[in-house]
């Protein structure tokens, strides 16, 4: 009994809470795409915004003969164009940086194995100093020395997430370094970047790849709340970070739909990321493969 509890546990969880999730991130992702084209305004056109329609509560009838679904923010920006606007910098950002954090911390980690002496002595004396400190904490100091930015938000992500990736690769790699293949690897004199690149590299990523998709979504909270502090994408940028901000002012003036709506489109997106994400890492777990 203890036995099958334990298997059930283990597995994948499926259920209308999980397609609901699916669901959420595709419709996301296609209204990220598509938002120069569903979008009602660009937001950040000053031609497309009617300022004496700023702070207009949901479903004001505009000047333009659209419809304000959520109503307008401080500045007259209709926010259902932010959100969707937001929505491509929040994935575009998050995706990009968990990708080069995977990549730059999966060749760090297998290279730490493979030459092992003082190039594993630096590499994982640097990832026990980064994951020793808080997250947010990085980013912050990352993101003030390289400047606001969508590529240099991008930088800071990846310097965050990086360290997680190069220990669970050293961790694999260090037990494949010993196998028969590596030695016959050795032994034929291959240039070393085609043993790390071509064979060492590729068995030791399974366990770190799983990790990219909950990754994902630890990246778009970060931006959101780099965004929020103004440290994030610049304010000529749309973000759903800096939309929740926008709105924070007004919250005691009782305008409460122009922080809420954005916050709600973000808690969405993290909460959709995470659960697909999860299933995801259970999906590819090898312990969860059915027998």
């Amino acid at each position: 009994m203890k036995a099958q509890i334990l298997s059930a546990l283990k597995k994948p969880r499926r259920g209308p809470v999980l397609t609901l999730s699916k669901i959420l991130l595709a419709s996301y992702v296609l209204v990220a795409l598509a938002a120069p084209l569903i979008a009602p305004q660009n937001p950040y056109d000053p031609l497309q915004i009617f300022g004496w329609e700023a702070s207009s509560p949901p479903g004001t009838l505009g000047s333009g003969g659209y419809l304000y679904l959520f109503g307008t923010d401080g500045l007259g920006r209709d926010i259902v164009s932010t959100i969707l606007y937001g929505l491509r910098i929040s994935l575009v950002v998050s995706i990009v940086s968990s990708a080069l954090a995977a990549l730059i911390g999966l060749t760090a980690g297998v290279s730490a194995a493979y030459f092992g002496k003082w190039v594993d002595v630096v590499i994982m004396r640097l990832v026990d100093l980064q994951l020793s400190l808080p997250t947010i904490l990085i980013a912050l100091i990352a993101i003030v020395t390289l400047g606001p930015g969508v590529d240099r938000i991008i930088l800071a992500l990846v310097i965050v997430q990086w360290a997680t990736y190069a220990r669970i690769a050293r961790g694999v790699a260090l037990s494949e370094v010993k196998k028969p293949y590596m030695d016959a690897a050795r032994l034929m004199r291959l240039p070393t970047s085609r043993v790390i690149f071509r064979h060492l590299l590729p068995n030791s990523i399974a366990p770190a790849i799983t990790l990219i998709p909950i990754e994902v979504g630890h990246a778009v909270a970060l931006e959101a709340t780099l965004s929020f502090l103004g440290l994030g994408v610049p304010i000529d940028k749309p973000s759903l970070g800096s939309a929740v901000a926008n709105g924070f002012q007004y919250l005691m003036t009782g305008q409460y739909w122009i922080s809420l709506f954005p916050g709600l489109a973000l808690f969405g997106l993290i909460a959709s990321i995470n659960l697909v994400g999860e299933d995801v890492r259970r999906s590819l777990d090898p312990r969860n493969q059915t027998r």
